[in-house]
């Protein structure tokens, strides 16, 4: 098996992009869900409430971030420093320590969203930790693990059951393995990535159940029956829930610094 595709979303649920690298650190990819929007109660905020942050762009830069909408309008975002205002922010049960971006930007997304949100950064005061057994690693803006992975197979196991197939960008994962069997990433326990750095190995910390956001059009927000619809039938699982991909941690809590590239060899276990 190898990783066949990477992709990274630097702010949380705006559209990101596929990339050759993906440089990691112990909160998981460096430009992924670094950034995050939340409301005027300073609760994060995804497509699941505005549908309308699926056609907003997010490019990291050195500097920061870059926004993009539709028409091409676009905004550069720095990172705040230490001089920041730090805001108590929440991720689902999760109350962290955020920086805030500024009125600049919160003044573009809230015109561009049509209601209040602030942007936020994650900043060297920043602490999530993941939950026990694993409570001596962190997490960032993702929902509940570093990393997420799914195979190829699955969503071609996927399109073959539909009539308009959809993209890999449905369900935002990290990395794409490919040469492996359809679901085979439910059964894995521990995914190691053979990098030019050495072996990196990593948790399957639990699969990845499915809310609202696969069956919204990436790139418009529009919601759609397809593919949760055709999901439900043979993916729903004992709980309710619908499961497709596979979170992961690094399975050392020691200081994680390497990159993933495509190609770079995998086995699990």
């Amino acid at each position: 098996m190898e990783i066949s595709e990477l992709y990274h979303f630097p702010v949380k649920s705006l559209q990101g992009h596929k990339s050759n690298t993906l440089p990691l650190d112990e909160f998981g990819a460096i430009d992924d869900r670094r950034w995050m929007l939340v409301d005027e109660e300073n609760q994060f905020v995804t497509q699941r409430r505005l549908r309308d942050m699926a056609q907003l762009k997010a490019t990291a830069i050195d500097s920061g971030v870059l926004l993009e909408n539709p028409q091409g309008d676009s905004l550069q975002v720095q990172q705040p420093d230490s001089k920041a205002e730090l805001r108590e922010v929440r991720v689902w049960h999760d109350n962290v320590t955020a920086r805030d971006a500024g009125d600049r930007a919160a003044q573009w997304l809230s015109e561009q969203l049509h209601t209040s949100v602030r942007l936020v950064a994650m900043g060297e005061e920043f602490r999530r930790p993941l939950k026990a057994p694993r409570a001596d690693r962190q997490v960032g803006f993702a929902d509940g693990a570093p990393l997420l992975v799914i195979s190829q197979a699955s969503l071609d196991d996927l399109n073959n059951r539909l009539e308009e197939p959809v993209s890999m960008l449905r369900f935002r994962p990290n990395l794409v393995v490919s040469d492996c069997d359809p679901f085979a990433e439910d059964r894995w326990k521990t995914l190691i990535v053979h990098t030019a750095d050495g072996p990196i190995e990593f948790d399957c910390t639990h699969p990845c159940a499915r809310c609202a956001i696969p069956g919204l059009n990436p790139l418009t927000g529009r919601a759609q029956k397809e593919p949760l619809k055709t999901l439900a039938k043979y993916r729903r699982w004992e709980d309710g829930q619908i499961y497709f991909g596979m979170n992961l941690a690094p399975a050392s809590a020691d200081k994680l610094h390497t990159v993933l590239c495509t190609g770079d060899k995998v086995e699990v276990r």
